[in-house]
C-alpha cells in the first residue's frame, strides 16, 4: 500500500500558489489509480491553517504542519529538516511536491537521508496496474521517457503547468504539528527586492508569450539600429497585453558580444532548448527564425504565431500555425495603437 504525501510551502498569507494546487490534483488522480492508497498533506510555512482550510475537501486523511517564523523564507537547512520531519511523520512511500525553488533545492537531500530516489522535471503521473509512474524529457526535450523506481521513498518533483490546479470546496481542516529539531541557522533574510510590477517581463500565468528575436537590434531599412525603439515596442506592448515576455539565445547572448542590447532582457527570458519550455495558451515569435534549438521550447505552446521577414524561414516550414510576412517594427507600433 502506497501512501502518497502531498507535500508543499505556503506563500506570505498561509494560501497555496498555482502549482502547489496542481501537483495537488495530480496527487488525487495517482492515489485513485493506486488501490488501497491513501492521501496525507503536509505543510510548510510560518502559517499553514488557512492553506489547509483550503484544500480541506482534498480526501487526505491527515493533515501535517511546519509552521514558524524560521520557516517563512527559503533556507536549505530549515526547508530540509521540516520536510524530513513531516515525511518520517506520514511514513511517506512517495512524496510529490511542486517543482518550485524551495523544493527543487531542499528535497533531493531529504531524498537521501530518508534513503530514497528523487526524480525532478516530472511532467505527468500515471498509475499502470496499480504501479505509480512518472513521465519526464530527456535529451535536452528531445525524447520523452516513462519511469517507475521500486525503492521507497519516492520524491518527485511535478512541473508548472503539468496538470489542471485543484479546485474543490474549502472547508475546515484539523493541521497537526511536527515538531522539527531546528539545525543551525547560518543565514539570516533581512528583506526582499523585487521590481514594480509593471516591470515584471516573465509572468507565467499569462495567456500570451511574446518572444523577441535577434532582429529587433539589428541594422533597419534605414542602416540604423533602433535598439531604444524596439525597447518602447516591446515594453509598451508587454504593459499593455499583460503578456509574458521570452528571448533568443542569440538576442541574450548579444551583450557579451558587445553590440546593442535591449536592456531588460536576461538569460531568464531564454526559450528553447538551452532555456525554458513555456507552457502559455499563444505564443507570438517576432524577428527570430524558428530555428529547432529555438522553437523546441514551443512544444507545449497551444497557438503559435510569428512575424518575420523572410517568407522562408523556419517558422514557416510547419512551426508556426500562422506566420505574418511582415516588418516586426511596424506591426507593434499598429497593434499597440490599437491597444491604447
Amino acid at each position: 500500500m502506497e501512501t502518497i504525501l502531498f507535500l508543499a510551502f505556503t506563500e506570505a498569507d498561509g494560501s497555496l500558489a498555482k502549482p502547489a494546487l496542481e501537483t495537488l490534483a495530480a496527487a488525487q488522480s495517482l492515489v485513485a489509480a493506486i488501490p488501497g492508497s491513501k492521501l496525507v498533506a503536509g505543510l510548510i510555512g510560518a502559517e499553514n491553517q488557512p492553506a489547509a482550510n483550503a484544500i480541506a475537501a482534498c480526501g487526505a486523511t491527515r493533515f501535517l504542519g511546519v509552521t514558524g517564523p524560521e520557516f517563512a523564507q527559503s533556507r536549505y537547512a530549515t526547508d530540509a529538516a521540516a520536510a524530513e520531519a513531516i515525511a518520517k511523520a506520514a511514513a511517506a512511500t512517495i512524496i510529490l511536491a511542486p517543482a518550485g525553488s524551495r523544493a527543487n533545492r531542499a528535497l533531493p537531500g531529504v531524498a537521501q537521508r530518508l534513503g530514497g530516489r528523487v526524480d525532478t522535471h516530472v511532467t505527468a503521473l500515471a498509475a499502470t496496474a496499480g504501479k505509480p509512474a512518472i513521465t519526464r524529457w530527456y535529451y535536452r526535450q528531445r525524447m520523452e521517457g516513462t519511469l517507475s523506481r521500486t525503492v521507497r521513498p519516492w520524491v518527485a518533483l511535478l512541473e508548472s503547468g503539468c496538470a489542471a490546479a485543484y479546485a474543490g470546496a474549502a472547508g475546515t481542516a484539523t493541521v497537526e504539528g511536527v515538531l522539527v529539531a531546528l539545525p543551525t541557522i547560518r543565514t539570516e533574510v533581512v528583506g526582499q527586492k523585487s521590481p514594480p510590477a509593471d516591470q515584471q517581463t516573465i509572468r507565467p500565468d499569462a495567456k500570451l508569450l511574446f518572444v523577441a528575436g535577434a532582429g529587433w537590434t539589428k541594422k533597419q531599412p534605414d542602416g540604423q539600429a533602433h535598439a531604444a525603439e524596439a525597447e518602447q515596442l516591446i515594453l509598451g506592448f508587454l504593459g499593455k497585453a499583460q503578456a509574458s515576455l521570452g528571448s533568443t539565445k542569440s538576442l541574450v547572448d548579444l551583450s557579451g558580444e558587445g553590440q546593442t542590447v535591449l536592456t531588460f532582457m536576461t538569460h531568464l527570458n531564454q526559450v528553447g532548448q538551452t532555456g525554458a519550455t513555456p507552457r502559455h495558451q499563444k505564443g507570438l515569435a517576432t524577428c527570430c527564425h524558428g530555428e529547432e534549438p529555438h522553437a523546441v521550447g514551443w512544444r507545449f505552446i497551444n497557438e503559435r504565431r510569428a512575424i518575420n521577414l523572410n517568407a522562408a524561414c523556419s517558422w514557416a516550414q510547419g512551426k508556426a500555425d500562422v506566420l505574418y510576412v511582415a516588418d516586426a517594427f511596424e506591426v507593434m507600433r499598429k497593434v499597440n495603437a490599437l491597444l491604447g
